[in-house]
């Protein structure tokens, strides 16, 4: 269970897991896109839904044990930031592996994890056929945008991070980390 001075081993590896492949899927999405390496699309969408599973179970977990409490007492508007801060970035792991299998599924790719379909495509010969255009361009530009704006978060999230270990000098990284604090 979760204390103020130390994270149980489910919540810090749910933690890290959903970070690391929330980052390397951002990353790869927007090599995928700049390079227009369409044959990554499958393996994205693979490790996106396995991603989604861990998404879900700490989604599931952090429902359970509630929001992490800060180590320190902190003002009210950095206790409403933080609140906010957690509870954005939970909605936006969620709703961004969504808005991919919005766009994949009704653009007529179809989607599964490495080769086990889970939504057929539809493709007349070696054309996908969109099961519905409005709903594709809807779930492309939500894809697009929510994976930018996740990635910002995440980098202002390890900065707030980065801003208690080395200014207030508290121990709230040490505590996602694993270590005791001294």
């Amino acid at each position: 269970m979760d204390t103020l001075q130390k994270f149980s081993r489910t919540t810090i590896a749910l933690h890290w897991l959903v970070a690391a492949s929330i980052i390397g899927l951002i990353a790869l999405g927007i090599y995928m896109v700049e390079t227009e390496s369409w044959h990554l699309y499958d393996i994205h969408k693979s490790i996106g839904l396995l991603a989604f599973v861990a998404i879900l179970a700490r989604l599931a977990w952090r429902w359970r044990n509630g929001l992490p409490q800060p180590v320190r007492p902190v003002s009210r508007l950095e206790h409403v930031t933080a609140v906010a801060a957690h509870v954005v970035l939970l909605i936006l792991t969620v709703v961004l592996p969504l808005s991919g299998m919005l766009y994949s599924g009704a653009s007529g790719h179809g989607f599964g994890i490495f080769g086990w379909e889970i939504f057929p495509s539809h493709h007349s010969g070696d054309q996908a056929v969109p099961l519905s255009a409005q709903w594709s361009d809807i779930g492309q530009t939500m894809h697009g945008f929510l994976g930018y704006l996740l990635l910002t978060l995440i980098v202002l999230h390890a900065a707030a991070a980065l801003k208690h270990h080395v200014i207030d000098k508290d121990a709230t990284l040490k505590r996602m980390l694993g270590r005791a604090p001294e």
